[in-house]
């Protein structure tokens, strides 16, 4: 760890953490670069880069701006979130499948969604249902989890046994919506960034700008030390209790606002905290690696997801689903050829 001073103040990092951060967001940039290039009416990176600085013709700006910028930004806002939320609980729960998927919070927003589905909505309802029902699960986790506290190992079995339930929920909401209702909440349900603009972007970002700061810069020193156990923390002055819920209610939030955006993506709340943690070689959370890795990862899988056949699109889940299966056999192989499983 390299520790920079200056006068009173004092600031460490890791430089291979913050390389790999660096490097992720480069990943993700180059990414992006190649996406606004890419489609019907294809542009050159010299052309792109010349739109996005105000150059252009008129139809350049109005696809760049209008049609493909807002589905790349709300991919790296997605991405980031869903990141630093998984980071979050794996660190919260000392356990590598703490994640949203498995938890139940992203099952929670898919309840909320389908009811507005079910009931008949607009997209704009959809999103608020998605973030109510994603943020009424934590609150019914919770409650379900406390005893004295909320610790990692029952947070996880409540969790999934409320995802399970949910997922029961979530299906018979479907089987009572209209075809053409149900055929929309299906794609929804899969994870989708087809026809996202700047207002599926925008709540997310703000959501971003707020939790993030929180988490990154008030909340990481402490959360280290979580992770040593509670007793430790406690020890050394930590307020577990305190800090754990503020921790879950911001993870929540990021969830619940990155399903409204795009559906609940899969496995990139999972994947991308393990593949930081691989990178950076680091201890602990590994917060703004993780999230640069999210982005990246989310850009790429949307990149493949549009142009893996010719004519058809495929949603964005699915390949993040395939990219993240894969890498949970490999990760579960590994962990048995070292004789841990």
């Amino acid at each position: 760890m390299t520790v920079l001073r200056s006068g009173g103040l004092s600031l460490r990092f890791r430089p291979r953490a913050l390389g790999v951060g660096a490097g992720a967001a480069v990943l993700a940039a180059g990414f992006g670069l190649v996406a606004l290039g890419s489609g019907d009416y294809p542009m050159g990176p010299a052309d792109v880069l010349r739109t996005l600085t105000g150059g252009g013709s008129v139809a350049e700006q109005f696809i760049v701006f209008d049609l493909r910028l807002p589905r790349l930004v709300t991919a790296l806002l997605v991405g980031a979130a869903l990141a630093l939320a998984g980071t979050v609980f794996q660190s919260l729960v000392r356990n590598p499948l703490g994640s949203p998927d498995i938890l139940g919070f992203t099952q929670g927003a898919s309840t909320g969604a389908l009811v507005v589905v079910v009931l008949g909505g607009s997209s704009l309802a959809l999103a608020g249902a998605a973030v109510a029902g994603g943020l009424g699960t934590g609150l019914v986790i919770y409650a379900l989890a406390w005893r004295r506290g909320v610790h990692g190992f029952r947070l996880i079995l409540v969790g999934i046994g409320v995802s399970a339930i949910l997922t029961g929920v979530n299906g018979y909401l479907l089987t009572r919506a209209p075809l053409m209702e149900a055929a929309r909440a299906v794609l929804w349900l899969t994870g989708s960034l087809d026809g996202r603009g700047w207002a599926n972007a925008g709540p997310l970002l703000v959501v971003l700008v707020v939790l993030a700061p929180l988490v990154l810069v008030g909340c990481a020193p402490a959360l280290r030390m979580m992770e040593l156990g509670d007793d430790a923390a406690s020890a050394l002055g930590v307020p577990v209790r305190r800090l754990r819920l503020v921790l879950l209610a911001a993870a929540v939030l990021l969830v619940s606002f990155a399903a409204a955006a795009a559906g609940p993506v899969s496995f990139v709340a999972l994947v991308a905290p393990h593949v930081a943690k691989r990178l950076t070689r680091a201890p602990g959370p590994n917060l703004l690696p993780s999230m640069a890795v999210g982005a990246a990862l989310l850009v790429g899988a949307d990149l493949v997801a549009q142009r893996a056949f010719a004519g058809h699109q495929l949603p964005v889940g699915v390949v993040t689903g395939v990219i993240g299966g894969g890498y949970l056999v490999w990760l579960l192989a590994m962990e048995r050829r070292a004789g841990r499983l």
